[in-house]
């Protein structure tokens, strides 16, 4: 039985550029994703408006883990072998995406009724009240959450070891198995996951804090 030394730490450690890659694709998709499902949930349409509904409620009431296979052995077992990096970012793009949407959305709605109604006076159109009046007030309101919950996602790219993708958690499990030192191995897993997540809570707290204040 060896003990972890600096190969079995660098290996953790460039294990850390894959849970970012990950993260920057899930981020990447889960914002697209969510602005999507922010303006079909903003559709005039009831059907779509519905749908979108639905479709949110599904993805926020099934666990991650779940999303993550089907999207490895479901797609795969359809013949679209994807990989497990790819499958991994598109379980967690619709993840994202559907939380992102419910805080966006949130956002929008939180903007005082009279704001829609003083730029509708205006004579602007429904997109140009929402491109220059409601929007910019909605972005004050929604970075707060937004940044708190880029914390879960990159926590929750810890998941994508369960289709065996090699990123912090794996990378972890891997030296544990071999030096048979968990406990060393999962801390500085721990302690990787806690450098990257902790911009973004002080980030999320000023952000909040500071909204507090100007209101």
């Amino acid at each position: 039985m060896r003990s972890i030394g600096v190969n079995e730490l660098t290996y953790i450690a460039l294990a850390l550029r894959w849970t970012l890659l990950l993260s920057l694709l899930a981020l990447a998709g889960g914002g697209a994703f969510g602005a999507l499902l922010s303006g079909l949930g903003l559709s005039r349409n009831k059907l779509v408006r519905r749908g979108q509904m639905l479709f949110v409620q599904f993805v926020q009431g099934t666990p991650l883990l779940i999303l993550l296979l089907i999207s490895y052995f479901g797609l795969s077992a359809i013949g679209f072998d994807i990989g497990a990096l790819l499958s991994s970012a598109l379980a967690l793009t619709l993840y994202a995406g559907s939380y992102f949407s419910t805080i966006w959305l949130a956002a929008i709605r939180a903007v005082p009724p009279g704001q829609w109604e003083g730029a509708s006076a205006l004579g602007l159109s429904r997109w140009l009240r929402m491109r220059l009046v409601v929007l910019p007030q909605a972005l004050r309101i929604a970075l707060a959450p937004s940044c708190g919950f880029v914390v879960q996602v990159i926590k929750n790219t810890s998941l994508a070891s369960i289709v065996g993708f090699i990123e912090l958690t794996r990378a972890g499990q891997i030296v544990s198995n071999a030096t048979f030192q968990p406990l060393l191995a999962f801390s500085a897993v721990a302690a990787a996951y806690f450098v990257m997540c902790l911009p973004f809570t002080l980030l999320s707290e000023w952000l909040e804090q500071r909204q507090v204040r100007t209101h």
